[in-house]
């Protein structure tokens, strides 16, 4: 299979997805906003649809409308004027509505177009985004690696965290435009619809084993990385979605790690 260019392409962005989506999930799964991915994703797939109305780079839109989106639920929530889980709903609802209205519109995009951007597609990364998977993936990590410990302190008390002088509100926002980065990275090789689950599936997975934030970050990114390359690898070989073969085998590192966490001490 490496004999073919787009799956080189493929796995390579599958590696930095599987780092990139667990290492931000983290924070979300610390928060308990676990669903916050499933809704960027869907108002993603509206910036995916106005990409191809305006005829523009379909991933380029994708990342401007689903910042936006992160930021509007973010201050939505801040401002307390509408529940979290309610906000996520509008986004959810108001996404997936705004996508399948707008490729209607679309001269250059139909129904069927939107199928490797909802579940993934191994020859739908072009050189071209690759090229935007690593930078765009880098600036995640890099991300967590230089205010890794500010988020854990929000995540953990926004109060305490306050009271501490740190920037709460820009680091609130920091965690949710990461994220929305993250999902329209992961949307070539797992598909919108399920990239959430590659955000929050190896988190719960190392939980499983692990007692501390930094071992639990480092083994969820681990896991993710398996299970994005295992499931680039059975896509090719069984012809199926690589975004559900994906988060099948995230699923079974779960199962796994549950059954290895039940007979060992947590590390």
């Amino acid at each position: 299979m490496l004999a073919f260019a787009f799956v080189q392409r493929a796995l390579v962005a599958a590696v930095l997805v599987g780092c990139a989506a667990p290492a931000i999930g983290t924070f979300l799964v610390q928060r308990r906003l676990s669903l916050m991915g499933d809704g960027i994703g869907h108002v993603a797939l509206t910036g995916v649809a106005l990409g191809f109305l305006l005829g523009t780079a379909p991933v380029l839109t994708a990342i401007v409308v689903a910042i936006a989106g992160a930021v509007a639920i973010e201050l939505v929530r801040e401002k307390g004027s509408t529940s979290g889980d309610v906000a996520l709903a509008l986004l959810f609802y108001g996404g997936i509505a705004g996508g399948v209205l707008l490729i209607g519109l679309s001269p250059g995009g139909s129904n069927a177009t939107l199928v490797g951007y909802l579940f993934g597609s191994l020859s739908s990364v072009s050189p071209a985004d690759l090229a935007v998977i690593v930078v765009l993936s880098v600036a995640v990590l890099g991300v967590v690696a230089v205010f890794g410990r500010e988020l854990f302190a929000v995540c953990q008390d926004e109060e305490v965290a306050r009271v501490q002088g740190l920037p709460v509100r820009f680091l609130n926002l920091l965690v949710a435009v990461t994220a929305a980065v993250t999902v329209t990275v992961a949307m070539r090789v797992v598909g919108l619809l399920l990239v959430s689950a590659l955000m929050v599936v190896p988190v719960a997975a190392a939980q499983q084993l692990t007692r501390s934030f930094r071992s639990t970050l480092l083994l969820a990114c681990g896991v993710g990385v398996l299970a994005s390359v295992s499931g680039l690898v059975l896509a090719f070989y069984a012809d199926v979605a690589p975004g559900a073969s994906t988060v099948v085998l995230a699923l079974g590192a779960f199962a796994v790690l549950s059954l290895l966490g039940r007979t060992r001490s947590p590390a």
